[in-house]
């Protein structure tokens, strides 16, 4: 079985309190409030609600700041499909930024030029376990009165200049899918230091019930008023993204130790840092003064000509590496943008949009088809050091 090593005695002590309460839902809100309350302290934010998905609080936050018909949200195009799935989901206008070639997050200064009296929110993308340039990003949302969603999926203990980065956007959401440094098998987390927001991203996230507040997720606090006749339960539209009790009882664990998790990748990444120091054409995703990597994968541009980026991958393999992982497609590359089949989702709005693939983001285009994925999602320096071994090897070989 994978991944053993991820859970110990304390996620099933919290386990085994969900399963001896009876097991409730999470309307409940004893793990989930408990999970939230110790995150949002570890992380540094005022508030944390919890959904099923890391894609679900992004789309909970786009709403709570607002974003309906026709606004416009400015993203970076290399990312999960999420991004532009939640922007669609509002029949909203995605509107892509550049990235940083060395940083390979969102372009401050293309964002600057993408901003127009319909942009509703800025959501960059802190790629990849390296912070989003926060300053001048926040600086243009004080500017046109724009809030920032940071999606820090991959971003688990991340400063910017020396700061926890849930401090500084308006919204910070992160994912506790499988892969990421804390995990609840599937589910995400969301956190503000706005109390309406917060409020607003809750009932968003658990059917709109009248008794929910940025601090609670129960709905049933008074059964009293609960099972009256006359009790109306719902003042808010919202969907059922709530995350189940046993979930929240793994991510109350994880948060616990969040440190170690954070730590034995850090020592992880080293390793491949490390071995690709012989390898000029390997560039490792740039880190600015100030930032600190907590690196969800080790992420190089691969400069070389001579081997193609495909036989680079198969000996890395061959020598027992675990392979080597593209970045995704961009998101205005991927078959549901050039087919035209995203238009289906409001007709009325998108039929006459379309995104050039060549041209809309140039950087991301040229940057995009080189970028390599190491895992660095393993236990211990032990189990890592046969992976990294097969990159020094394969380093050796094309010498």
């Amino acid at each position: 079985m994978k991944n053993t090593w991820r859970f110990g005695e304390l996620e099933l002590n919290y386990l085994r309190e969900v399963l001896d309460s009876g097991f409730g839902s999470g309307t409940s809100g004893s793990m989930n409030n408990r999970f939230e309350t110790a995150f949002a302290e570890k992380v540094g934010a005022k508030y944390a609600v919890t959904f099923n998905s890391g894609t679900s609080t992004l789309h909970a936050a786009l709403d709570a700041v607002g974003v309906g018909y026709g606004d416009e949200v400015i993203t970076a195009p290399l990312t999960v499909i999420s991004n532009l799935d939640v922007i669609l989901a509002q029949n909203a206008v995605p509107v892509f930024a550049d990235v940083d070639p060395d940083t390979f997050n969102i372009d401050p200064e293309d964002v600057a030029r993408k901003i127009t009296p319909r942009t509703k929110a800025i959501m960059p993308i802190s790629l990849y376990g390296l912070s989003c340039d926060l300053d001048p990003l926040m600086a243009l949302g004080q500017q046109h009165g724009i809030p920032v969603i940071n999606d820090a999926a991959e971003a688990f203990g991340t400063l910017y200049k020396g700061r926890r980065i849930a401090e500084i956007a308006d919204v910070t959401s992160y994912s506790t899918e499988n892969s990421k440094h804390i995990t609840t098998g599937d589910g995400g987390i969301v956190v503000t230091n706005d109390e309406a927001t917060a409020n607003r991203m809750r009932k968003f996230g658990s059917l709109g019930y009248a008794a929910l507040k940025a601090t609670d997720g129960r709905i049933r606090s008074n059964k009293d008023i609960f099972q009256d006749p006359t009790y109306k339960r719902h003042d808010a539209y919202g969907h059922n993204y709530r995350m189940p009790e046993v979930a929240a009882a793994l991510g109350l664990a994880q948060t616990e130790r969040m440190e170690w998790f954070l730590d034995i990748r850090a020592q992880i990444s080293q390793l491949y840092l490390d071995a690709a120091k012989e390898a000029p054409y390997l560039v490792p995703q740039y880190v600015p003064e100030g930032y600190n990597n907590t690196y969800w994968t080790v992420v190089f541009r691969y400069e070389r000509d001579d081997v193609s980026w495909q036989d680079y991958r198969q000996k890395v393999v061959e020598f027992g590496g675990d392979g080597i992982y593209a970045a995704w497609a961009l998101l205005y590359h991927e078959t549901i943008m050039t087919s035209g089949a995203w238009k289906t989702r409001c007709p009325p709005l998108y039929a006459d949009l379309d995104f050039p693939v060549a041209g809309t983001c140039p950087v991301a285009e040229t940057l995009q088809p080189k970028l390599m994925q190491f895992v660095n999602n393993y236990g211990s320096l032990e189990e890592a050091e046969p992976k990294v071994e097969a990159l020094r090897r394969t380093i050796e070989y094309f010498a």
